[in-house]
């Protein structure tokens, strides 16, 4: 997904929506996740960028805020109801870079760029775990294979 495409989710289903502000989706990806949630009977009740996680960023060893994209509640098909934590994220970044096999500077400054972005996410996502496991909530990443 190489150009951007972002814009403001306007919400059908009001009383689901637990934020004051509309969403704004950084994604053609986010903004099937968003239509998604609001048109799903099974998802009772969700939210965007509402939940603050902190966490360490191994690469400067220090804390930062990090937003998971939606927090949702869920309906189970047993009848349970699930929270959930939802980071929507492209499959390439939730999977280590491989290094270049040319030796061109701009390989490599791609190949730095991406370990960064990895080791950021993992850091974040690891975070995210503790807190879901610490409130009883599930943490779940969403990729293009997710997402119809």
């Amino acid at each position: 997904m190489n150009k951007s495409y972002k814009g403001k989710y306007i919400v059908e289903n009001k009383e689901k929506y637990l934020n004051d502000k509309s969403p704004i989706y950084r994604s053609s990806w986010e903004a099937k996740v968003c239509k998604f949630f609001d048109m799903s009977d099974s998802i009772l009740k969700w939210s965007y960028e509402s939940v603050v996680i902190p966490y360490v960023n191994a690469i400067d060893g220090k804390t930062h805020r990090y937003y998971p994209d939606f927090y949702i509640e869920k309906k189970n098909k047993n009848g349970t109801i699930s929270k959930v934590i939802v980071e929507v994220k492209p499959k390439k970044q939730t999977i280590p870079p491989k290094e270049p096999k040319t030796n061109n500077w701009k390989s490599k400054r791609q190949y730095m760029y991406e370990a960064e972005m990895f080791i950021v996410n993992q850091c974040k996502w690891k975070a995210a775990s503790a807190y879901c496991d610490k409130y009883g909530y599930e943490f779940q990443i969403i990729t293009e294979d997710d997402i119809i």
